[in-house]
């Protein structure tokens, strides 16, 4: 769920495939439900090896249960022996049998719980992560250790069910050198210096949220107090010697974003938020409640590229966070959803100009991705390669398409759908049936086949029209072909702009295309001076068009 800086820019009619006949290749738990993870890690200047525990709270949801799974990758010789090593096992208490192996901890249950029942399972563990967790020197020579859990690399060093589907609470209790500030989800609870030169800092995460985005960071941090929204703290964090500058930086445009997406969305999720500079990644990382940023992301400039990041990983608190995709396959719900409402935001604190700016860039994107890859659909069909859970179309077509939908459906209808969407699907889970569904009760209209050709097709529109007028009936004559040699076809409503002299606005009439080639007539007493495919900008196509003598 990154927002990579390129990005910055910015930045039933047919047969619709829901997502329910997908196949998840993941071995979910269907009847495990993750209540709380509880990790005790213990880090060193003297080695990068960790030692952990997890406490897990679960509840059986199901029968039959024989076994609980979690993803941890096992220590192997293929990664120079860097992976985790499980020491032992408890249930309840009771120190039971296990099996790590083919990075899957395994613990058979000796009888199947009954439905509800619950159980906590303490996992101790220790090793050096190949990845997930990077421990190594910031920009300026210091050591720090930063997660890096997206998408399924949390099991490199946190013992979880790590896909979306399953969310829980979590805390990290974590012992440093006594000279680290360490930082991480929810509240701080605990900090404590206890024997040996070390300090126990302990933070409490109580809102449900996927693995991917549990966050920890330990270095030698200058933090301020931003301010509060709703009563929530707002925090930065920066390296001690980018302080005034990362201050600077971060004091805006947080706080605004927060009311902004509280009002158009609904409630923010979480205890607090933290902006937080960091070496683990290269743009931003949406972590629940503790956003990760580059360590370039401090500039003292107030950069504009940097402050689009902010806004897009805000956007993620409600989107990809607190409302979550169930299934990799519909990532777009995330990051199609935070690059279009970056741009919502854009066009509400820095106006309609700058948000156009950014349709248009992320439409060059498109046409440029999908002319390279020209069989990529939006919604994934059965992911197998993680390598491959995003692309510029998942962030720009995506986004794109949740506009498109707006102005099918009206700006009023959208945001009501939008409302309904997130507060069904409030710390919870959501497909893009469930999506479509919210839309179409928002709207009163069928929207199959506007997500079957947006995402679950390939394919880009391009029209080659023209126009004439006839001054006898008094007509504006249109020809709009689907020019496209992709094999797609797509049903479109289309705004047409009609200029007069003497009118103050246009005369804007909608049409719908449905064929190879279309012909539309529109009435008006006068020629006009011009007549404007799209002036509105609402369909994302590539298009030539021009008046014919």
């Amino acid at each position: 769920m990154r927002y990579h800086v390129a990005t910055a820019a910015l930045a039933v009619a047919g047969a619709f495939l829901s997502p329910t006949t997908l196949t998840d290749t993941y071995p979910k738990n269907p009847n495990i439900d993750a209540l709380n993870y509880a990790f005790t890690i213990e880090l060193s200047d003297t080695t990068d090896l960790i030692v952990g525990e997890l406490a897990l709270d679960v509840r059986f949801v199901g029968a039959g249960v024989r076994a609980v799974r979690l993803d941890l990758i096992s220590a192997s010789a293929a990664q120079g022996g860097k992976g985790m090593r499980v020491s032992g096992v408890t249930m309840n208490g009771t120190a039971i049998p296990f099996t790590h192996a083919s990075d899957v901890l395994l613990v058979p249950l000796a009888t199947a719980p009954v439905v509800n029942q619950r159980a906590r399972l303490v996992v101790r563990y220790r090793g050096t992560p190949a990845t997930g967790l990077k421990i190594g020197n910031n920009k300026y020579g210091d050591r720090t250790f930063f997660s890096d859990n997206w998408p399924d690399k949390a099991r490199h060093w946190l013992p979880t069910i790590d896909h979306p589907y399953d969310k829980a609470t979590s805390e990290f209790i974590v012992t440093a050198p006594s000279h680290y500030q360490v930082v991480s989800n929810g509240l701080q609870v605990e900090i404590s210096d206890v024997p040996g030169g070390r300090r126990r800092t302990h933070w409490k995460n109580s809102v449900p949220i996927a693995p991917w985005l549990y966050v920890l960071g330990a270095a030698r941090f200058a933090v301020q107090r931003v301010g509060t929204f709703d009563g929530k703290a707002i925090e930065t964090w920066v390296y001690a010697q980018d302080r005034d500058a990362g201050f600077a930086d971060f004091a805006t445009p947080t706080k605004d974003v927060l009311a902004y997406y509280t009002d158009y969305v609904g409630p923010f999720a979480y205890e607090r938020l933290a902006n937080i500079q960091s070496n683990s990644v290269s743009g931003g990382m949406e972590a629940a409640s503790a956003i990760l940023y580059s360590e370039s992301s401090v500039t003292g400039t107030g950069s504009v590229r940097w402050r689009n990041v902010v806004i897009h990983e805000i956007a993620h608190q409600w989107f990809g966070n607190a409302v979550t995709e169930a299934d990799w396959d519909d990532v777009w719900l995330s990051e199609g959803f935070a690059t279009y409402f970056t741009l919502l935001y854009i066009e509400h604190a820095y106006g309609r100009d700058e948000f156009v700016r950014g349709l248009q860039s992320s439409r060059s994107t498109v046409m440029s991705f999908a002319a390279k890859n020209p069989a990529y659909t939006i919604i994934h069909k059965n992911l197998s390669r993680m390598e491959d859970v995003t692309s510029s179309h998942t962030y720009q077509k995506g986004s794109w398409t949740l506009h498109m939908l707006r102005g099918v459906i009206g700006s009023e209808a959208f945001q009501r759908g939008i409302r309904a969407y997130y507060a069904r699907h409030f710390n919870g889970n959501a497909t893009t049936a469930d999506f479509r569904r919210a839309m179409e009760e928002a709207s009163g209209q069928e929207l199959g086949w506007f997500f079957e050709q947006w995402l679950y097709k390939p394919g880009t529109l391009k029209v080659a029209g023209s126009w004439s007028y006839d001054a006898a009936a008094r007509q504006v004559r249109l020809t709009l072909d689907q020019v496209q040699t992709d094999g797609s076809l797509f049903t479109m409503p289309l705004e047409i702009g009609v200029y007069s002299k003497g009118q103050p606005t246009p005369v804007i009439e909608r049409v719908r295309m449905t064929a190879r080639s279309n012909v539309f007539t529109i009435n008006t007493a006068t020629a006009p001076d011009s007549v404007r495919l799209d002036p509105n900008v609402w369909v994302l196509m590539d298009a030539t068009f021009e008046k014919r003598p």
